[in-house]
């Protein structure tokens, strides 16, 4: 939010209105063109007079009387151009006029030209040092040309003769503000209230003020002042929806930041707002298109791109996010965030391939993105690069030793491998870290029935079903490693217990009966085996060669 600073087309102006030509000619046709030009002023037929001084000027009647005139009436006319030059005429010819310096500097600051306008504030003080409209004038001007420390000077000089003047008060605040010295400025802004309740500019700065702070009490108490004496004020809306973002009141937010873009629509920081407001309350379509306008007025903003590419991917709409990603790469090659989120997207589009570049990409310009690392070791695992996945989940295990995850997978691209050693002792370091890891049991598991080790496999299996995995693999498979021991009764248990978590297991309902007949139960194991070839057909071949 700006500070507000008065301008000189204010109706209380920085300046007194313009002083008039002055030491008219006693005689002579001057003295007449002049007479004929006041009694017209006075009558307030300011466009007559100026074309009867034309007229004087047009019959050569030129002096530096006639062009202070035209000067004046130009003044009042607004035409601030013309004005200058006409004055301008008056100083080469009579550079030692005082006024003109004065009144050639207000006109100059009417046409916002506040270098040249501080130059002749400061020759007409040079020539005039009493003259105090033209200190105030230097005051203004030199605030806006951000030379603040010396317009605070000058506007301390004339509150030395004017200490109520509303006008210096107020440009002395401003200068206070832009230096940073709050308390001192908010304290002449509530002065400047007493007299003017309703001033707009003030209300406005202490607003502005009460941001800077991060004073949400400051903020709330001047914004609705503010709204009560301007209904449409911009400054109180956005006043109010920064102390909604402060309160986390992203409802609120996004109403105020609504209102505020319908009131100034080719406003990049509140279109950027309302996106933000709306992504917060998960209103992402609202929030999408809050950052498209926001790109429409600054392309360039790579942060807004950045958003909406996060809010379509929360739409699902995977086509315009990687469009906003790749847009926004184009200003910032390495942001890491977009290349993760991209690479996401490369996921879900089922493009793995371009997923694993950009995981690859942001590891080297960011190794400190371990959900990257992870991914890339994923994406190589399942393309069948088990040497270039351990390296990776590796990796991982370097930035996070307790990595359950990635250790996991670690563990299971050494066996793809063929390195059942490596495998097997990534499981155990699962198994110290974790004694009640399921998924390090398993393998372990697994491992032991490769290896033959069908004892320590039944143990491992024993351990699973004590800690309540109720997976009907791991039923059959222990009820597999008992049968073949000659455990037979506890087989056909845990067959069972396969069974009742998946009644359709048609390996199990075939071992089950397998296990019945040789129990002598062969009536119940041919039920059994004809359930099995209900399941699964296929069973079926090879039986007359068993």
């Amino acid at each position: 939010m700006n500070i507000r600073k008065r301008s000189a087309d204010k109706d209380d102006s920085t300046v007194k209105p313009m002083a008039a030509a002055t030491d008219f000619a006693a005689d002579g046709h001057g003295s007449n063109t002049l007479a004929r030009v006041v009694s017209l002023h006075i009558e307030g037929k300011y466009r007559d007079a100026l074309r009867e001084v034309d007229a004087a000027l047009a019959r050569g009647e030129d002096s530096a009387e006639i062009q202070s005139a035209r000067g004046h009436l130009l003044f009042e006319l607004e035409q601030y151009d013309e004005a200058v030059r006409a004055y301008g005429r008056v100083l080469a010819a009579e550079p030692e006029r005082p006024s003109t310096y004065y009144n050639l500097a207000v006109c100059l600051e009417k046409l916002g030209r506040w270098k040249e306008a501080a130059e002749r504030f400061e020759q007409a003080l040079t020539h005039d040092p009493e003259r105090l409209d033209s200190r105030l004038g230097l005051a203004i001007s030199r605030l806006h040309l951000d030379q603040v420390d010396a317009a605070l000077d000058s506007f301390n000089q004339y509150l030395e003769a004017h200490p109520d003047h509303s006008t210096a008060s107020f440009g002395k605040g401003v200068a206070l503000q832009l230096l940073r010295r709050y308390d001192e400025a908010a304290d002449l802004y509530r002065r400047l209230l007493e007299g003017a309740p309703q001033s707009e500019e003030v209300l406005t700065n202490l607003v502005t003020i009460g941001i800077a702070r991060k004073d949400d009490v400051m903020i709330r108490e001047y914004a609705e002042r503010l709204l009560v004496a301007s209904p449409y004020s911009q400054a109180a809306l956005e006043g109010l929806a920064t102390c909604a973002f402060s309160a986390g009141d992203f409802e609120a937010a996004a109403r105020l930041c609504a209102k505020l873009v319908e009131l100034s629509p080719d406003h990049f920081e509140r279109w950027f707002n309302l996106g933000v407001a709306c992504q917060k309350v998960s209103r992402f379509e609202q929030a999408a298109q809050a950052y498209s306008e926001a790109v429409r007025v600054r392309p360039e903003a790579g942060q807004a791109w950045v958003n909406m590419g996060v809010s379509k991917q929360e739409l699902g709409d995977l086509a315009g996010a990687r469009k906003a990603y790749e847009r926004a790469l184009e200003f910032s090659p390495n942001l890491p965030e977009v290349l993760h989120n991209l690479a996401g997207v490369f996921e879900r589009l089922g493009q793995p391939d371009d997923a694993e570049q950009l995981y690859a990409r942001l590891t080297a310009s960011d190794p400190n993105w371990e959900d990257a690392w992870f991914r890339l070791g994923y994406l190589r695992f399942q393309r069948g690069d088990y040497a270039g996945a351990i390296a990776d989940f590796e990796e991982c295990r370097r930035r996070r030793a307790d990595w359950s995850e990635a250790l996991l997978n670690l563990a299971l691209s050494h066996w793809r491998l063929g390195d059942r050693s490596s495998a097997k002792r990534s499981f155990e370091i699962m198994l110290l870290q974790d004694p009640d890891s399921l998924d390090a049991l398993r393998g372990l598991a697994a491992l032991a029935v490769e290896r033959r080790d069908y004892q320590e496999a039944l143990d491992l299996q024993a351990r699973l079903i004590d800690l309540g995995d109720r997976n009907p693999e791991l039923f059959y498979n222990t009820g597999l490693l008992l049968q073949r021991s000659g455990q037979v009764a506890d087989a056909i248990r845990l067959y069972r217990e396969a069974l009742a978590e998946r009644p359709a297991f048609a390996e199990a309902l075939l071992n089950l009966g397998h296990a019945l007949k040789a129990q002598g139960q062969s009536d119940e194991a041919r039920q059994y085996w004809r359930q099995a070839l209900e399941a699964k057909p296929e069973l079926a071949h090879g039986y007359f060669e068993s």
